[in-house]
């Protein structure tokens, strides 16, 4: 069994990918094989309305761009499971995961209401997000509205609901008193940091477990 981490945070050693490790620990307890990917480190852009991937000629269900991520997306077809994870920037998901998303849901999703899918396999996933916001906040914006979409998109692609962690009001910075953060309070957010996040870092190791347990 392979599963593979898509971390869409630039930064290779904080909350978002922390979590994401955290997960396939927890799959690598079951025996999974595992693997985490940095989209920041590769170079890609999202879809260009290029059409090859509908075309009739046998290239439909494959993403025709030549780049970095060409080979990230046929690893995509093999694995066993799949874990997003992306931090929110500006109320939704990095542009690297939203560019990944592109590619991946629209060069496995055809023009024919009786195919829902030309992915090749049935597979579990999960979505990892990190934010600065609280859940109040979140919930005041309805932000878990807008990222449904994506994941009614990705359920729909790998023929499996997902599993989701929302991590709340993450600890930004390792030295507050340096950066303009009077918002904040640095004080409350170590307090969040200390005792939440561990909770978070369990709940991830679980999701991993539960990924790795599953069968199609």
């Amino acid at each position: 069994m392979k599963i593979i981490a898509l971390n869409g945070s630039p930064r290779k050693t904080w909350n978002t990918t922390t979590l994401l490790n955290k997960a396939l620990e927890g799959a690598a307890s079951q025996g999974a094989e595992t693997e985490l990917i940095h989209l920041n480190d590769l170079n890609f852009k999202g879809c260009i309305s290029c059409f090859a991937c509908k075309r009739k000629d046998g290239q439909h269900g494959k993403c025709a761009m030549k780049d970095d991520l060409a080979e990230i997306l046929k690893k995509l077809e093999t694995v066993d499971g799949i874990i997003f994870g992306s931090p929110i920037y500006y109320m939704s998901i990095t542009a690297g995961m939203r560019a990944l998303l592109e590619r991946f849901l629209f060069s496995h999703s055809i023009y024919n209401p009786e195919i829902p899918t030309v992915y090749p396999r049935k597979i579990p996933a999960g979505f990892i997000y990190t934010m600065n916001a609280s859940e109040k906040q979140i919930e005041q914006f309805g932000l878990k509205q807008s990222l449904n979409l994506h994941e009614m998109m990705i359920a729909k692609t790998i023929g499996n609901p997902l599993t989701t962690l929302y991590s709340y009001d993450t600890y930004q910075f390792s030295d507050y008193e340096n950066y303009e953060s009077s918002m904040f309070s640095e004080e409350a957010k170590a307090k969040q940091k200390a005792e939440q996040f561990p909770l978070d870092c369990q709940r991830a190791w679980e999701m991993g477990i539960k990924l790795a347990s599953t069968e199609i």
